[in-house]
């Protein structure tokens, strides 16, 4: 009995959010850049914001997720290695409690840009992807800075302005990615939601 089409897209979305996950893990246990401050440089926003600009804001958001609940359960797959519930106790909480919403953000953007645009044109995918990191991520981040440290927003900002410059670079290099993946791949991305095609009356029927 062949597998319906709602079960085969199940199965392909399932597969991606489980691989998208191991790509943010790989990106998070690569050799990370230590810098004055609590908080080291990795890849992991890059692998983040890249989940949602290919994937859409529903599964980048639950490939993330997935990510998280695999490294709160033990696994190594957070920043040097470091696993477990204890890491969301340390001043790194509020930066992965952002992930997930801004790959969820950057993910909805992208959703509604033209087709063609996602494609082609990297500045926007680029801003897709710093919408998400400045509202989530480093918002989120020095919010939990000032909740472990104990520290002021000022001195938040002091820690968390050191990595604006290599986020700029990795979402940069994160927009040249997803357009080639996505000219690669164009129905790799959930259709835009005024383009939605109307269900018709056979689907109705057999719904």
């Amino acid at each position: 009995m062949p597998h319906s089409p709602a079960r085969r897209n199940t199965g392909t979305d399932l597969a991606l959010i489980a691989g998208f996950a191991a790509l943010i893990a790989v990106c998070a246990i690569l050799p990370s850049i230590n810098v004055a401050g609590p908080v080291p440089i990795t890849l992991q926003t890059f692998g983040v914001l890249l989940t949602g600009a290919v994937l859409g804001a529903r599964r980048g958001f639950l490939a993330v997720l997935l990510y998280l609940v695999i490294g709160a359960a033990g696994l190594p797959v957070f920043a040097g290695g470091s696993a477990g519930l204890g890491v969301f106790s340390g001043p790194t909480v509020g930066y992965l409690v952002g992930f997930p919403l801004a790959a969820g953000c950057c993910g909805f953007v992208v959703e509604r840009l033209p087709r063609r645009a996602v494609q082609t044109s990297v500045p926007l995918i680029f801003l897709a992807g710093l919408v998400g990191s400045a509202l989530f991520i480093h918002t989120l981040g020095m919010a939990g800075l000032v909740w472990r440290l104990d520290i002021s927003w000022s001195a938040a900002f002091d820690i968390d302005k050191v990595f604006w410059i290599g986020d700029l670079v990795k979402n940069l290099v994160m927009a040249l990615v997803a357009t080639a993946v996505l000219r690669a791949f164009p129905d790799l991305l959930p259709a835009r939601p005024d383009r939605a095609a109307p269900a018709t009356t056979e689907d109705a029927v057999s719904a």
